[in-house]
């Protein structure tokens, strides 16, 4: 009998060894990976990051004979940026009120186009195609381009519209023709949700721009539910809607707590983000390069609070499918 434990007991051990080899030959490789991005980190961007927190707490003194030397002044870069210079204070909360505006949209558009484009019809590959395009023109030269560019420029400002010659922009005649704000008025809905959904339709261009790469995340959460989950639910008679919510929604809560934080970070650190068009205005003036570390290092906290916000926030409702 006991000979028969050991006999039955010597495969599991032989498994489990050769499992953790199989982790461990994962891990390396993995490690093999980051390794580059490691290197060039420690060897590139760390002093650049430790020279930065130097400056922000120190003044710059130019040498008579040329050169300069580093005086300690505590917090008084700190103080400046947030109490003597009330530009960046207003600055810095007028983009995270944008922030708040711009990251239920951009989820919420990419999910739904993402739900659409993973249907089967023809030219599919196509369409996913169209969607991902602003994603590589809002790149290098390209991205430099548009900022030039008038036309675009009258799309992105809500205020002004494009004009079509009979005084009135046609950002208004849109919301009239669909009549947005009456639908919202018959509804009994507060102001501020009819403010919202404007603002998110003058919007419509930015928003599409900038939800290429969460259609792809989505897209990639979407292809690996079981398609045999969704036949139970045919056989079981639900509904589209129900299986949606029943269904897809959860097993997709992994994407969408993924693509809030993405665009949490590609909103604050785009080239057209208003907070760090003004640090780098402020670096470019006179001296301005220890007081924009000092802005540039609250922005850098505020943006991990906010990450860390939205984190906490989604994980309590995000769903894990367990694999055993």
């Amino acid at each position: 009998m006991n000979s028969e434990l050991k006999l039955n007991s010597v495969p599991a051990a032989k498994k489990r060894k050769r499992g953790a080899s199989l982790d461990k030959r994962k891990a390396r490789a993995g490690w093999m990976f980051v390794m580059p991005f490691v290197l060039s980190f420690i060897i590139i961007y760390l002093p650049i990051i430790i020279d930065s927190i130097k400056y922000s707490f120190n003044k710059i003194k130019i040498g008579q004979g040329g050169g300069y030397t580093l005086e300690f002044v505590g917090w008084e870069n700190y103080q400046e940026a947030l109490f003597v210079d009330p530009q960046f204070v207003q600055t810095l909360t007028s983009g995270i009120q944008q922030l708040i505006f711009d990251i239920p949209a951009i989820v919420i558009f990419s999910l739904f186009m993402a739900v659409l484009l993973n249907q089967k019809m023809v030219g599919r590959a196509a369409f996913r195609a169209i969607f991902f395009i602003p994603v590589i023109i809002s790149t290098g030269i390209i991205d430099k381009i548009d900022q030039a560019n008038t036309m675009l420029d009258y799309m992105e400002n809500v205020e002004e519209g494009i004009n079509d010659g009979s005084g009135q922009n046609t950002t208004n005649e849109i919301l009239s023709a669909v009549d947005i704000e009456r639908l919202f008025d018959n509804m009994k809905v507060g102001t501020e949700l009819v403010d919202y959904v404007v603002t998110m339709v003058n919007n419509v261009y930015n928003i599409i721009n900038r939800s290429g790469v969460q259609m792809l995340i989505y897209l990639a959460g979407l292809q690996s539910i079981s398609p045999s989950i969704y036949e139970s639910c045919d056989i079981d008679g639900a509904t589209a809607w129900e299986t949606f919510w029943k269904i897809t929604f959860p097993m997709i809560s992994p994407m969408i707590l993924v693509n809030a934080i993405y665009t949490v970070i590609d909103s604050f650190t785009s080239q057209s983000n208003q907070v760090m068009t003004y640090i780098s205005n402020v670096y470019d003036q006179a001296g301005g390069n220890v007081l924009s570390s000092a802005m540039a290092w609250i922005y850098f906290l505020i943006v991990l609070l906010i990450i860390g916000l939205v984190a906490a926030l989604l994980s309590a409702y995000v769903f894990y499918q367990k694999r055993d």
